[in-house]
């Protein structure tokens, strides 16, 4: 074979054997991106390899290889490739960035009572991820028409629609051969499950989901946006919903602001409409409001991270470790303004047993508020709230930050075995003894501002949360919600509703239309909340 057609056909193996690395792995051509090195790294390898193989081929032995002048300048370029990798990620490391990587995050100092409502029953978030995975899932059980061909995605993003918090995943192909036989029509539906009242729907789409993680080949979502943006470095995608329900990936595009390698933020987002696979690229600045994930709460608590720990350098961080502060193991998600916070605890770094203060991070624009309010660590919280229902045996989740009657309050479910929500506990953030055990929310909150009181520590705040009304009640009506009987009232001359539960209050099966109550509640966004009603 001649030696020009011996070129040709090593280019075109380079080629193909390129291709199909690049197919698979999906490296970002770009300089910033380690996954472009190691592509580097194996077409360099590969060309070394079939040179080796064509002299191996004409007789000579592999000694005799080792000392050709191409071979080491082959070895030489994949070992330089390795040295600017390691030297890129060394002068890209907090090391020798420390005050770069500090001012990465800009922190102001927030007002909890100011920046954080009192919210309303029917908006407090009851569920975590594990228990929204549950509902999905037995909600997907019931479904026998799709129960066969897909599941659910584990994915369940925290977002806030129509004023609501709830979690929304697709659904997925349940193996290679469902994809097969579906493709066609694409993911027919997706997961909704509010967080506050548990309602779990399986949203069915005119038109199937045609853009998925379950996609395989040009469909598949990750080679959708890399095709299209093979330049761009995407950070952990999302799936989210606009206002109109329409289901979008949401895909954020790393920045890298020290170094070839360091101070990762987000600089752009990439909007893929689920359905059609169009795609709409965005500076981070003027990303759409109803987009609630453009930052992940792994990357906004790294963020925070570095600003509280490396405030007198790197080496500082690890020996003296002064003025070092840190987030606490674990996050949850906080509704406020129509966007999803990321609430975490702060400790010193020599003292972990309670917080300094806590965090609330933006998912949307990354603006960040730092609340210095002392008090137990989320941890310490939940035994306490394990210890009150000890004998029975639940487990307490992650808390969710809530303003109670002014207070900063820990609300926690607990779960039994099985992974249901059995009780609700609220225990003060400045004095963890203070602890409130309910079956119901409101039940919860009732023993808790009852605690407050009789401890002396928010006896005003709390009567300014609770308002009363009499009047004479105009309608009367019975629901049923998490199995527990409801009666909604309405009085003469007003549209409020108010929400009486049977469990706390059974006289109200003794009121009628044209009785004169006075009724204590606290306001809700669709119905307000009784915590005391007398006949009068």
């Amino acid at each position: 074979m001649k030696k020009p057609t011996k070129v040709i056909l090593a280019l075109l193996a380079l080629l193909i054997i390129g291709f199909i690395y690049y197919y698979v792995t999906l490296p970002a051509i770009n300089i910033h991106a380690g996954g472009f090195w190691t592509f580097l790294i194996v077409l360099l390898a590969v060309l070394v390899g079939f040179y080796i193989l064509s002299r191996l081929k004409k007789g000579e032995n592999i000694k005799d290889v080792k000392q050709n002048k191409l071979f080491k300048i082959g070895i030489g370029a994949i070992l330089l490739v390795v040295v600017v990798y390691l030297i890129g990620s060394l002068l890209s490391s907090p090391i020798v960035n420390a005050k770069k990587y500090q001012k990465l995050l800009t922190v102001k100092d927030g007002e909890f009572t100011e920046d954080i409502d009192q919210v309303s029953f029917d908006q407090i978030p009851l569920l975590d991820r594990d228990s929204a995975t549950l509902l999905g899932n037995r909600k997907m059980g019931s479904l026998v028409e799709m129960v066969s061909q897909f599941e659910v995605s584990p994915l369940y993003t925290q977002i806030n629609y129509k004023g609501r918090p709830v979690r929304v995943s697709p659904l997925q192909y349940a193996s290679p051969i469902k994809w097969l036989t579906n493709r066609k029509e694409g993911i027919p539906a997706y997961m909704m499950i509010d967080m506050a009242n548990q309602d779990t729907e399986c949203v069915k789409l005119e038109n199937g989901i045609k853009y998925s993680p379950s996609e395989y080949f040009n469909r598949n979502i990750y080679r959708h946006l890399r095709f299209n943006y093979p330049t761009y470095i995407f950070d952990e995608i999302s799936f989210e919903l606009d206002e109109e329900g329409t289901p979008y990936w949401v895909c954020p595009v790393k920045k890298y602001s020290i170094g070839l390698f360091g101070g990762q933020v987000i600089g752009r987002v990439v909007l893929c409409n689920a359905i059609t696979g169009e795609t709409m690229d965005y500076p981070i600045e003027d990303v759409p409001s109803w987009i609630d994930r453009a930052y992940s709460a792994d990357l906004l608590v790294q963020l925070f991270d570095y600003y509280g720990t490396l405030k007198h350098g790197y080496f500082n961080s690890i020996l003296g470790q002064k003025d070092c502060l840190q987030t606490t193991n674990g996050y949850n998600f906080i509704a406020q303004d129509d966007d999803v916070w990321v609430y975490t605890g702060v400790t010193s770094v020599t003292a972990d047993q309670s917080n300094v203060g806590f965090v609330l991070m933006n998912q949307r624009t990354m603006e960040t508020k730092f609340y210095k309010i002392e008090g137990a660590v989320e941890v310490s919280a939940m035994s306490s709230a394990e210890g009150q229902v000890q004998n029975l045996g639940y487990r307490a989740t992650f808390p969710l930050l809530l303003n109670i009657a002014n207070e900063p309050t820990y609300f926690i479910a607990l779960k039994d075995d099985a992974g249901l929500v059995k009780k609700y506990a609220m225990v003060n953030v400045q004095k963890y003894q203070l602890v409130a055990i309910g079956d119901t929310v409101q039940q919860c909150e009732k023993q808790y501002i009852t605690l407050l009181n009789t401890s002396g520590i928010s006896a005003e705040a709390t009567a300014a949360a609770t308002q009363s009304k009499t009047g004479v009640i105009a309608k009367i009506a019975q629901g049923v919600i998490e199995g527990n009987s409801h009666y909604y009232l309405m009085l003469e001359g007003s549209d409020e509703i108010f929400d009486v539960s049977v469990v706390e209050f059974l006289d109200i099966i003794r009121y009628n239309v044209g009785d004169r109550i006075t009724i204590e509640y606290t306001p809700g966004a669709n119905a307000n909340i009784a915590l005391g009603i007398s006949k009068e």
